[in-house]
């Protein structure tokens, strides 16, 4: 495991974005409208992400119950949709049930982010994590934004593989 900086441009997804416990039912309905919308545009371009922040600032993030997790889920698109697509999308998938109408066509970029694959149970995440914070602290960097992950398998794959990202600044001083 080692963390490497990559720099991230631009990127427009589809984007739902909520509170609550990963696997939670807020979660799951949000997954199925991300994926709902996607299908009515004609499918999805990329793996699902999830962008992370808690607001209680008093303690370490992981140590914030779940249910107060805040997060944006994202399904990337391979550019800027036509106007008018998203919403007529919606319209298609609003017979499957899902909550479509919380679907959203989003732009935003990163910049420099520190990156590392984590192989591995979601519950064991914090040994990646706390290799790239020293590794963070080792190169002068400082967090800069949610705490980003890309699901490359399905989240009931019994061996799951993410891509943990985490955006960073060079503090000046």
């Amino acid at each position: 495991m080692i963390p490497r900086v990559v720099h991230c441009g631009p990127v427009t997804c589809l984007n739902v974005t909520g509170m609550g416990e990963p696997g939670g039912a807020e979660h799951v309905s949000a997954i199925g409208a991300l994926h709902a919308v996607a299908v009515a545009m004609g499918g999805s371009e990329g793996p699902l992400e999830g962008r992370w922040w808690v607001e209680d600032t008093s303690r370490p993030p992981l140590e914030v119950p779940r249910d107060q997790w805040r997060w944006h889920l994202l399904l990337p698109l391979p550019g800027m949709p036509d106007p008018g697509a998203a919403e007529a999308a919606r319209e298609r998938a609003r017979a499957s049930g899902a909550a479509v109408d919380r679907v959203q066509v989003v732009t935003f970029t990163e910049g420099e982010c520190v990156e590392l694959l984590h192989e591995g149970p979601y519950s064991e995440e914090k040994a990646s994590l706390d290799v790239m914070d020293a590794f963070m602290a080792e190169h002068g960097l400082a967090r800069n934004g949610p705490h980003h992950e890309i699901y490359l398998t399905a989240f009931t794959d019994p061996e799951p593989r993410t891509i943990l990202r985490q955006p960073v600044t060079r503090p000046t001083g």
